[in-house]
């Protein structure tokens, strides 16, 4: 597979009925749940999971979605979803990229870039990242 960047955190994906819509392919707002999915299974990996957020009153929390639509994910399709953390300003905001290929002919389906800001969890309002996360998030993304 050609991945733009070197070792992705990857979910493997199978297109079922349940995501074709009407103009018979995958919807549009399937892939935003599966960028979702993946995100949270690599956050979970990191050490930050749900109940670590909880405990901590911090989250981070979509501010943006840019996704680009390159080619359509078919009903039988087996697809692979990789992530990377790309950017943080090691207080508030942290960015994802998102690619996902088709392996059995090697396209690119769709690329996208997620924003995220840290929250505290009981106000909802904008809060520092927690050492926790420097920690947990920090062993992913670049120098």
């Amino acid at each position: 597979m050609q991945w733009d960047r070197p070792q992705p955190h990857t979910l493997a994906l199978a297109v079922t009925a349940e995501h074709i819509d009407g103009l018979g392919h995958a919807n549009n707002a399937v892939y935003v749940a599966w960028l979702e999915r993946c995100a949270w299974r690599h956050s979970s990996a990191l050490g930050l999971d749900l109940a670590t957020f909880q405990r901590l009153d911090r989250a981070m929390a979509v501010v943006r979605h840019e996704i680009d639509y390159l080619a359509s994910a078919r009903l039988g399709d087996e697809l692979v979803l990789g992530t990377w953390l790309v950017d943080w300003d090691r207080r508030l905001r942290m960015t994802r990229q998102f690619q996902l290929l088709r392996p059995a002919d090697g396209a690119t389906l769709v690329r996208a870039t997620t924003t995220f800001a840290c929250i505290e969890l009981s106000s909802g309002r904008p809060r520092r990242m927690p050492a926790e996360f420097l920690a947990g998030y920090g062993q992913a993304l670049p120098d």
